[in-house]
């Protein structure tokens, strides 16, 4: 990737964190479909950008929405989800390290 790619990509990132930074502060007063909707934002541009790994998440916490979890939970997975939008694009198998954790987080 070329220098000015390596720019571009960080400017996602800084995005993606952006926002999942701003939907954690707003999460305990955001309804489930609120919530889902922004998901959905991020869903779409990292998927655009080969974020694999917070696609990954993002359909977790949507399950996890679904399920009914609130508050502290909401937060645990978006702090996951602010982990995986940092993550390099290139590690390999980055997307199945993070199921593994969603997997971890869904028998606790």
């Amino acid at each position: 990737m070329t220098l000015r790619g390596m720019d571009a990509m960080k400017l996602v990132r800084d995005d993606l964190v952006a926002r999942v930074d701003a939907i954690d502060r707003r999460a305990d007063r955001l309804r489930p479909d609120e919530v889902a909707y922004e998901l959905e934002a991020i869903r779409r541009i990292a998927s655009r950008h080969g974020i694999g790994a917070a696609i990954t998440i993002v359909h977790a916490l949507d399950g996890a929405l679904t399920r009914g979890e609130r508050g502290s939970l909401v937060h645990d997975w978006l702090s996951l989800l602010r982990d995986a939008v940092g993550s390099p694009c290139g590690l390999p198998h980055a997307a199945e390290t993070y199921a593994a954790a969603c997997a971890v987080r869904l028998v606790r």
